[in-house]
């Protein structure tokens, strides 16, 4: 217990250290929420990388997914590096960056107000950022805690989550993206050692790979097939959002916006693939033996009221990783979900904050407003996310891949009709980018509402908006032109 301190407090300390460096280091607003757009690969890869993966993905996806579908929830793994990580550096990552100096823009919400010529689209997409992004925030502070509640058993949950919310608020306002760039750096490594660690344990723990393969395989063989148990339909919604809805995800699109150069994106490209394969696939592969480690008697969080309580998926991980790991290096194992977590905080409250500030503020309100005074107001705005987000986490309103399928799926539905089509083609118009976002969004929301699972509605609000935008250009275009 006394070492898990000293050793959290000197993770702390080194956390606040960097922000003060990082506070020294900003001069401007373009410095505090872009890094001056001269980042280097490493530093964009890392950032990159630990903003897609979090503790949402150790502790709520890896866990849920891993019990249910066994062996094939690997191929999340694999497709996030694949298409989400791979496709998106290859594809869109020098795009955006010309795009960003072309237009002069620094949000998402600035591209599609200058693309499409619509102030309006500018303050609808600055809003839907704001109230979709703060369900995944708070979906990371539930992961955390969640995660401490297993190590700190005499700490009570709601403590854990004010006390990181007071302790997040105070580094991300420091010193912005050139603080995260540079802790995002660290976090990276340190994630990387510590899941090699933490599936050499479990393999360890369950007695070589053959052996788990075949108690997995007499609880049920679908869990070692090529689809798992809950069929293909429930795993494809799951790779689609969380693989093709980082293409327009603002906190990931900034990356590319902060980026040095075209060299930057080759290297950073191969070496954030190589994080992601590591970091999902072994997220993954060790949420599948929760079945094989986990009963009633040693996970009383998971299993609450004993071999007839309904299990609790989010405390499925946090009881594992205790359960294999010796509680000599259990502070290992927490490290690692600080680093994931801390990173992506990071990277969405700078963008909630920015949707909020840079958008709705400084584009409709004060456009006068000062550089100097919109950095402050930057630092405000990232306490104000973060305060709403420890507020929904107390709540605790759904399990954690319900909040991220819904906050994922809202914020991919809007944004991926008009951003990928306003980004490759010059045809798509102000018609077809409105008509995607808002009839994407409204199908996922109305789907989820009616009671489909948050990644399947996300899924088809997703596909959506990314066939209504060609479809509504044209038929637009034609209409005119007669």
């Amino acid at each position: 217990m006394a070492i898990k301190v000293v050793v959290l407090a000197l993770y702390a300390l080194m956390i606040i250290v960097v922000g003060i460096i990082g506070m020294r280091k900003t001069k401007s607003f373009s410095d505090f929420f872009l890094g001056g757009g001269n980042v280097g690969p490493w530093m964009t890869a890392f950032s990159y990388g630990t903003a897609y993966f979090s503790a949402v993905v150790f502790i709520g996806f890896a866990g849920k997914i891993g019990w249910g579908f066994g062996f094939s929830g690997i191929w999340i793994g694999v497709f996030n590096a694949l298409i989400g990580v791979l496709g998106v550096w290859a594809i869109m990552g020098w795009k955006i960056k010309k795009m960003s100096t072309d237009y002069g823009v620094s949000t998402l919400s600035e591209f599609l107000e200058k693309r499409y010529n619509s102030s309006f689209f500018k303050i609808a997409s600055s809003v839907a950022i704001f109230i979709f992004l703060v369900p995944y925030s708070a979906a990371v502070f539930i992961g955390l805690s969640k995660l401490f509640e297993a190590s700190f058993p005499e700490i009570q949950y709601w403590h854990i989550v004010v006390a990181m919310g007071v302790f997040t608020s105070v580094y991300l306002s420091l010193g912005g993206y050139k603080s995260m760039t540079m802790i995002d750096t660290i976090f990276g490594m340190i994630m990387t050692a510590s899941v090699i660690v933490l599936v050499l344990f479990t393999v360890n723990k369950g007695g070589g790979m053959i052996s788990i393969s075949e108690t997995l395989a007499n609880i049920n063989p679908k869990l070692t097939a090529v689809v798992g148990p809950p069929g293909w339909w429930p795993l494809f919604s799951l790779i689609f959002l969380t693989s093709v809805a980082p293409f327009a995800m603002p906190q990931l699109v900034q990356k590319f916006y902060a980026v040095k150069d075209r060299r930057s994106i080759r290297i950073g490209m191969v070496a954030s693939t190589f994080f992601a394969l590591l970091i999902g696939c072994i997220a993954y592969f060790i949420g599948s033996t929760t079945r094989v480690f986990l009963n009633p008697e040693n996970a009383p969080l998971s299993f609450p009221n004993g071999a007839g309580g309904g299990l609790d998926p989010d405390a499925l991980m946090p009881e594992l990783l205790n359960y294999v790991v010796p509680e000599s290096l259990t502070i290992i194992i927490l490290i690692l979900i600080l680093s994931a977590s801390m990173s992506t905080l990071a990277a969405l409250v700078l963008i909630s904050s920015s949707s909020l500030v840079k958008d709705f503020y400084a584009g409709f309100i004060n456009k006068n407003v000062s550089d100097k005074g919109l950095t402050s107001l930057m630092r405000v705005g990232s306490i104000l996310f973060v305060l709403i987000s420890v507020i929904i986490a107390l709540i605790k309103p759904d399990s954690i891949v319900a909040i991220l399928g819904i906050s994922w799926g809202a914020i991919g539905s809007f944004f991926l009709g008009p951003f990928i089509w306003g980004l490759f083609t010059k045809w798509s118009n102000k018609f077809g980018g409105l008509s995607s976002a808002f009839i994407g969004l409204a199908v996922c929301i109305i789907l989820y509402i009616a009671g489909m699972p948050s990644p399947q509605a996300g899924t088809v609000g997703m596909i959506t908006s990314l066939l209504i935008n060609p479809i509504f250009s044209y038929a637009y275009n034609i209409v005119m032109k007669k």
